[in-house]
């Protein structure tokens, strides 16, 4: 995937992502498609605008070292 180009077109990355309430109060967001890639905030649109940052930068290092950036392959399945 052209992470870049995908970024250029759209203006942010698409992946799915976890919302769940943590246990300090802040919400917690995380990207199962990127081990690692978690962050949080105060509310829910605060903390998906925070893991939006943190996913660009997680995905600009990966193209930085020249590492492959695998598509999002997650499905949701509820239970």
């Amino acid at each position: 995937m052209n992470v870049a180009w995908h970024r250029q077109i759209t203006g942010f990355i698409m992946r799915k992502v976890i919302l769940y309430p943590g246990e300090d109060g802040y919400w917690v967001a995380e990207c199962p498609s990127l081990p690692g890639c978690i962050s949080q905030g105060a509310t829910r649109d605060e903390a998906l605008e925070n893991i939006r940052e943190a996913m660009a930068l997680y995905l600009k290092v990966l193209e930085d070292e020249g590492r492959v950036v695998r598509e999002d392959r997650s499905g949701v399945r509820f239970v």
